[in-house]
């Protein structure tokens, strides 16, 4: 059995795409993709029915709106975890540089026939 080390470079990875709210997987592990993505503007609203929704801030600011008015606000270094079946929408002012871990195949949207592909880069 061979070993395979690999070192991900999360700033190369930003580097190298534009486009915004579509996720590219960059690692995986135990079933789960790592990705990173470029946000910026609003998101739909969405809810993810089998699990919940984790989102780390790398660079800029991220507001994550939830039911009933309330909103969290997420600064480079700080984690939000959304619990599976809350509705939300993310949205940011600026470019804001995210990493997300989620099941392999979890549709950004909560649902497959409106989800952004996620590629592996």
């Amino acid at each position: 059995m061979t070993e395979r080390h690999e070192v991900v470079n999360l700033a190369a990875k930003l580097a190298g795409f534009e486009d915004h709210w579509s996720p590219k997987i960059v690692a995986a592990f135990n079933g789960h993709d790592v990705m990173v993505v470029k946000v910026e503007g609003e998101f739909t609203w969405h809810e993810h029915a089998e699990t919940d929704d984790f989102f780390l801030v790398l660079k800029g600011r991220l507001v994550i709106d939830l039911p009933e008015g309330a909103a969290v606000t997420l600064e480079p270094g700080e984690v939000f975890v959304v619990p599976r079946g809350v509705q939300h929408r993310p949205r940011a002012e600026e470019e804001t540089h995210l990493l997300l871990i989620e099941p392999a195949g979890t549709p950004n949207t909560g649902d497959p026939a409106t989800a952004a592909p996620k590629d592996r880069i």
